[in-house]
């Protein structure tokens, strides 16, 4: 099973940059990139909340169970 995380979709929705969302929910661009690119091992619920928040989107907007 693999969780695929679609931050980058919800990104090019708004037309926000990498930059203004790290900005803005608290993040390093460069973890943001780790969220992105599917090399996170584990999300806190404090950052899922503020990139919701930020986004204007549920948890299930962000990250997708794909069946392997």
């Amino acid at each position: 099973m693999a969780i695929v995380v679609r931050i980058d979709v919800e990104l090019a929705r708004r037309k926000m940059s990498v930059g203004e969302f790290a900005e803005r929910v608290g993040l390093t661009p460069a973890n943001v990139a780790v969220l992105k690119n599917g090399r996170a091992k584990a999300v806190r619920f404090s950052t899922l909340e503020a990139m919701c928040r930020v986004l204007g989107c549920q948890p299930g907007d962000l990250l997708e169970w794909v069946d392997d």
